[in-house]
C-alpha cells in the first residue's frame, strides 16, 4: 500500500451498449448503424457482429455479481438509443427502458454507482437514413432522447454522460470510415463533429432539468500527437493531428471556439459550407467533469515528398499492446497535467484505459493476463503522479469490465479483466481482475 489514492476516489469500470448487450432486434430494438455496419461482409473482421456479443441483455445479473465481488464503487454502461426508440424518434419502447431500469437497479441494490453514456455510437440506423449527425435537426433528436431516458432513470442515475468519444464519431466514422457508417468524406466529418457538439450542449441542461442534483460531463478520447524528429514537417503534421484530434474538441466544450489555427488550416477546402461555426459556443456549456479515455500516443514522421501524410514513428524498443499501441504511461500523466493546466475542468475522471492481448485460455478458473496486469499497474502509477502534481482526477473506470465486441475488430481483440467464453458465455475472472479488486479494497497499489 506504498501510493495511496484520495480517499474518495472513485474505482470503476466501463463497458457500452452494443459492445456486450447481445439482443440486437430483441423486444422491440431496432436496427442501430453498426448493426448494418456490422452486416456488410468485409467491414468487420471475421464478419463478425454484436448480435449477442455478451449476451449482457440476458446475463446482466451474473454481471453485476461480478462487478459486487471486484468491490467496484461505480459501473459506466451506455444506453441504446434503438433499444429505447427503435426508430431515433417517436414511440417509446417500453421493454427497452424496462431493461434500463432493472440494470440501474440492480445496480444499485450492490451499492454500485451508475454511470451512464446517453451516446455510445450506436445511432439509429433510421436516423442514418435521414442524414444521421450531418442532419442538423439531430440535435433536437438528440435532446428528446434524452429527456425520455433521464426522464425515467434521472431519480436513480445522477452521473451523466453526453457523448463517448465525438472525435471516433466524426471521423473515424465520416472520414477515416473503419467505424459505423463507414463513411471517407472530410466535410461530412466536420459536420458530424459539429453537430455533436451542438448536441452536448443542448443536452447538458436537459439532463440537470430532470435528474436534479446531477453531474454531467462528456467523454473526450485524447490522443497526443508528437513528432519524432525536429524537422519542421514532423512538428506541423503533429500539430495538425493533435489539433483535430484533442483541440477540436477541447476548445468548444471549454472556450466557446474552434482552434484558430484548425480554422485557418480547414477554411479553404469548403469543409464549413452549410454550417455556422461560430454555432459551436453554445458547447461551452458549464458542466461538472471531464471524462478522458487514454490509451496512446503517437509518434509521427513525415514522408518525404508527401507533404500532408505521415507514418507512425516510435523510438527503438518501444513495448506495444496487441492493438499495436504505444504502451507509454507517462503520456496519460502529461495529457492529465496538460488539461488541468490549460482548460481546468472542475473534476476530470479517467472514463476508460485499458489494453488488449492475446490472453492465455482459462485455466484453474483463471486467466493469467500477466501483460494487462502490467499495464494497469503503470497506468495507475502514472495517475497517482498527476494528481501528487495538480490533476484533479477524481476516478478510473478500467476498460473493459468484459471482453466484448471490439468495433472494427470483432471478437479478435479482448480488452476485458473479466474473460469472456464466446460459445459459452462462460465469465472467468483474469489476473487484471484479481488484482484490481486487491487496488480497490486498500485504495492504493500493491507493493
Amino acid at each position: 500500500n506504498n501510493m495511496p489514492f484520495p480517499k474518495d476516489f472513485l474505482w470503476g469500470s466501463a463497458t457500452s451498449s452494443y459492445q456486450i448487450e447481445g439482443a440486437a432486434l430483441e423486444d422491440g430494438r431496432g436496427e442501430c448503424i453498426w448493426t448494418r455496419f456490422s452486416h456488410t461482409p468485409g467491414k468487420v473482421q471475421n464478419d463478425d457482429t454484436g448480435d449477442v456479443a455478451c449476451d449482457h441483455y440476458h446475463l446482466y445479473k451474473q454481471d453485476v455479481a461480478l462487478m459486487r465481488e471486484l468491490g467496484l464503487h461505480a459501473y459506466r454502461y451506455s444506453i441504446s438509443w434503438p433499444r429505447v426508440l427503435a426508430e431515433g424518434v417517436g414511440t417509446i419502447n417500453e421493454a427497452g427502458l424496462d431493461f434500463y431500469d432493472r440494470l440501474t437497479d440492480e445496480l444499485l441494490a450492490s451499492n454500485i454507482q451508475p454511470w451512464v453514456t446517453l451516446y455510445h455510437w450506436d445511432l439509429p440506423q433510421a436516423l442514418q437514413d435521414r442524414g444521421g449527425w450531418t442532419n442538423p435537426d439531430i440535435v433536437k433528436w438528440f435532446t428528446d432522447y434524452t429527456q425520455v431516458v433521464v426522464g425515467r432513470l434521472g431519480d436513480r442515475v445522477k452521473h451523466w454522460i453526453t457523448h463517448n468519444e465525438p472525435w471516433c464519431t466524426a471521423f473515424m466514422g465520416n472520414l477515416i470510415g473503419a467505424h459505423a457508417p463507414g463513411i471517407q468524406d472530410l466535410k461530412t466529418a466536420i459536420h458530424v463533429a459539429h453537430h455533436t457538439l451542438l448536441a452536448h450542449g443542448a443536452t447538458v441542461p436537459v439532463v440537470r432539468a430532470y435528474s436534479p442534483g446531477a453531474h454531467v460531463g462528456i467523454t473526450l478520447n485524447l490522443t497526443p500527437h508528437i513528432p519524432a524528429t525536429d524537422h519542421p514537417d514532423d512538428i506541423r503534421l503533429a500539430r495538425r493531428d493533435d489539433g483535430l484530434q484533442n483541440n477540436w474538441f477541447l476548445d468548444p466544450c471549454y472556450r466557446g471556439h474552434y482552434p484558430a489555427d484548425m480554422v485557418e488550416l480547414l477554411t479553404p477546402t469548403g469543409v464549413f459550407e452549410g454550417i455556422n461555426i461560430e454555432d459551436v459556443k453554445s458547447a461551452a456549456v458549464p458542466t461538472d467533469f471531464l471524462g478522458i479515455n487514454y490509451y496512446m500516443r503517437y509518434a509521427m514522421a513525415h514522408i518525404p515528398g508527401k507533404p500532408d501524410e505521415s507514418v507512425p514513428a516510435f523510438p527503438e524498443g518501444t513495448e506495444f499492446t496487441g492493438m499495436g499501441w504505444e504502451v507509454y504511461p507517462q503520456g496519460m500523466a502529461d495529457m492529465l497535467l496538460y488539461v488541468q493546466e490549460h482548460y481546468n475542468p472542475p473534476a476530470i475522471y479517467i472514463t476508460e484505459n485499458g489494453a488488449a492481448y492475446v490472453d492465455p485460455d482459462p485455466a484453474d478458473d483463471v486467466v493469467d493476463d500477466l501483460e494487462r496486469v502490467s499495464f494497469i499497474r503503470r497506468y495507475l502509477e502514472a495517475a497517482e503522479d498527476a494528481i501528487d502534481k495538480g490533476a484533479a482526477l477524481k476516478g478510473y473506470f478500467v476498460w473493459s469490465f468484459l471482453d466484448n465486441f471490439e468495433w472494427a475488430y470483432g471478437y479478435s481483440q479482448r480488452f476485458g479483466i473479466i474473460h469472456v467464453d464466446f460459445n459459452t458465455q462462460k465469465r472467468t475472472l483474469k489476473r487484471s481482475a484479481q488484482m484490481y479488486r486487491n487496488i480497490i479494497k486498500h485504495n492504493a497499489l500493491p507493493h
